[in-house]
């Protein structure tokens, strides 16, 4: 499975930017997909992820309201809608993909087996 993230960019406090994830490969084998975030001096953090089918989602607390994932499986793309944007916000953006199937969430980045390359978000203030 590889995994292309793309969509970050440069934008000012309270803009929106959308990023996708693209996968290819054997994608059949994907169950959750993640997006983490890790600025610059520190670890990375979980942000989001979405089931295999789309119809459930986790955010961790400080994108609750202002960040959407979603998926369209015909494509195989998994998007970050990202509003409300904070400099806070500002890190270098990864997708993942879980083989495993689980009952609950995981925010382990060791726990997610494929990574996209990563996609820069700055957010001016």
């Amino acid at each position: 499975v590889q995994l292309q993230a793309f969509g970050g960019g440069l934008v000012q406090a309270g803009g929106s930017l959308r990023l996708a994830c693209a996968a290819s490969g054997r994608t059949g084998t994907i169950d959750a997909t993640a997006w983490f975030r890790q600025a610059p001096e520190k670890d990375r953090k979980f942000v989001s992820a979405i089931s295999r089918s789309g119809d459930s989602a986790y955010y961790t607390d400080s994108v609750k309201g202002r960040f959407t994932i979603s998926r369209d499986n015909a494509k195989n793309t998994v998007y970050l809608q990202m509003n409300s944007l904070k400099p806070d916000d500002t890190a270098v953006y990864y997708c993942a993909a879980d083989r495993t199937y689980r009952t609950d969430w995981t925010t382990a980045a060791y726990e997610y087996d494929y990574w996209g390359q990563g996609t820069q978000v700055t957010v001016s203030s």
